[in-house]
């Protein structure tokens, strides 16, 4: 979703608008370009991602501070964790200092004060979590914020996060980025509690890993033919055993995710506008199914109602 973009407006402007856009689209903050006011280009966009969402910004050099004042008025309960997509920035909160290069993560608690420069003009891509969806205490989020780096887990969510930004006009509009959005809060609170060291979360979190990954790899490949147990697995480095022992830790099975992931698919599509209009069986082959019979069988199993029924339900919304 396009937010802002200064492209159409008058030069003289283009300034001001992007300080209201940039606070209208996270938190209260002061936005200082530095650049002339006639020079500065900005574009804003907003994925959604259930819970989550993902701000896209491209802009020429600018600062961004987030000061008491701005706490007082906005209280901002949201983690974010940024990436540069393109240039160098500077990121300071709490007596932490980073300068934040194309491969580094930045860790943002929203609810304190903290400075942001993009020194250099470019791109950063922010990951917005609200903080009762990450599910940890606010020490532990802080203490993790100078320590990303150190966590093993760091390039591996760097790397997703790289896709979600990358393909996010077509992931974010897929009836499965609500699910995606999920398995990419539990990846960012795994690394939160691995970088903070914190051992209360860390067992669950380490159990947590391989499923929130699975999940991830499910919801961007749920069309995939080959999306089988062992195949999976192979994807993730991991035998079969190692697999089914993650999801029954998390009192789930790997079959049902699939399945569940599947079925919420065709469950959006058939109450879209196109879907309302779609024969039954091509939206179970679009969300993986290759039998329509056992399709409309899991559907009502799971739904109370047939893929039929349910379409017209829509219908008459």
């Amino acid at each position: 979703m396009l937010l802002f973009d200064t492209t159409p407006l008058p030069r003289a402007d283009r300034a001001e608008a992007f300080r209201v856009a940039m606070q209208e689209a996270s938190a209260s903050c002061r936005v200082e370009p530095r650049d002339e006011p006639a020079a500065v280009q900005a574009r804003v966009q907003l994925f959604p991602y259930g819970t989550a969402a993902l701000l896209a910004t491209d802009a020429t050099r600018f600062r961004m501070v987030r000061t008491p004042r701005h706490l007082a008025r906005d209280a901002a309960p949201v983690v974010c964790l940024a990436f540069q997509h393109r240039g160098r920035g500077e990121f300071a909160q709490l007596g932490h200092e980073q300068l934040v290069r194309d491969g580094d993560l930045v860790l943002v608690d929203m609810a304190a004060p903290y400075g942001f420069a993009c020194a250099t003009g470019g791109g950063s891509r922010a990951l917005l979590v609200p903080r009762d969806q990450l599910g940890l205490p606010v020490d532990v989020v802080r203490r993790a914020t100078p320590r990303l780096r150190a966590s093993p887990l760091h390039d591996l969510v760097r790397a997703h996060l790289q896709r979600l930004a990358d393909d996010a006009a077509e992931l974010s509009a897929d009836p499965g980025a609500a699910a995606l959005g999920a398995a990419t809060v539990e990846l960012v609170r795994a690394l939160v509690v691995s970088a903070a060291g914190d051992p209360r979360h860390g067992p669950a979190v380490r159990e947590d890993t391989l499923v929130a990954r699975v999940r991830a790899h499910v919801a961007r490949h749920l069309t995939d033919p080959d999306l089988t147990p062992a195949a999976v697995a192979r994807a993730h480095g991991v035998s079969l055993r190692q697999l089914y022992k993650a999801f029954a830790g998390a009192g789930a099975s790997f079959e049902q995710e699939v399945i569940g992931q599947r079925l919420e698919a065709a469950r959006n599509r058939l109450s879209s506008p196109a879907g309302r209009q779609r024969p039954i069986a091509a939206v179970a082959h679009a969300c993986g199914f290759a039998d329509a019979s056992h399709f409309a069988r899991r559907f009502r199993g799971a739904y109370g109602m047939s893929p039929r029924e349910w379409q017209r339900t829509a219908a008459g919304r």
